[in-house]
Parts: C-alpha cells; sequence; structure tokens
C-alpha cells in the first residue's frame, strides 16, 4: 500500500507559477500510475493529469499547454508544474496512484490518495 503526501502549494497572482510535489512511500512506485485531481469549493473532484509506468501523461483540456506531469522514479515523488495560472484554477489538488493500466481520468480508479494542497490563484 501506498502513501503520498502533497507539497507545494500556495497564493499565487493570475500569471504566475507553481511546483507540486507528491512524495511516495510504502509501495513500488514504479507500478503505479499517476494523477492530479482537484477540487474546487462546491464542485466535484476533477482529474487534471496522469502519467503511466513509462510516461506517457495526458491532460485534461483546461490545463492542456499550461500544466506538466512528471515523476522521478529514483525519488518516488510525482511533480506537477502549473504555469500561466489563473483564477479558475483554484482548488485543493490531490496526488493519486492506481494500479489500472493506461491513463485512468477517474477517480474511482485511483486506489490510493493523499490529504490534498491547497492551490489559490488571485485576480
Amino acid at each position: 500500500q501506498v502513501q503520498l503526501v502533497e507539497s507545494g502549494g500556495g497564493l499565487v497572482q493570475t500569471g504566475g507559477s507553481l511546483r507540486l510535489s507528491c512524495a511516495a512511500s510504502g509501495g513500488t512506485f514504479t507500478t503505479y500510475t499517476m494523477g492530479w485531481f482537484r477540487q474546487a469549493p462546491g464542485k466535484e473532484r476533477e482529474f487534471v493529469a496522469a502519467i503511466d509506468r513509462i510516461r506517457i501523461t495526458n491532460y485534461a483540456d483546461s490545463v492542456k499547454g499550461r500544466f506538466t506531469i512528471s515523476r522521478d522514479n529514483a525519488k518516488n515523488t510525482l511533480y506537477l508544474q502549473m504555469n500561466s495560472l489563473n483564477p479558475a484554477d483554484t482548488a485543493v489538488y490531490y496526488c493519486a496512484a492506481s494500479q489500472r493500466f493506461g491513463l485512468p481520468v477517474r477517480s474511482v480508479e485511483y486506489a490510493y490518495w493523499g490529504q490534498g494542497t491547497q492551490v489559490t490563484v488571485s485576480s
């Protein structure tokens, strides 16, 4: 069973950048597809990005071209580089691990979750 801990959230102005990190422990990191999701107040949790075992990636249309997901298997760490942020990106961001093959986009396909990190983008 893998444990996930996110970090790197904070307050940033429109147009700014943040890099989120997710440290994994207790499992074999390289065997998991990893994903980022986010949840804004009053809204459902939504898919942001995913990266599989061989670093193939998938992004939600809303973040494509602005966000980059990556993983460092030597450090058991997942990243999300977020550029050109805008207030619509304000949410709690969660990293998640899936044992499914491919690049799942539904939250139910991810068995393990971090506690989340808050990202707030001011206008």
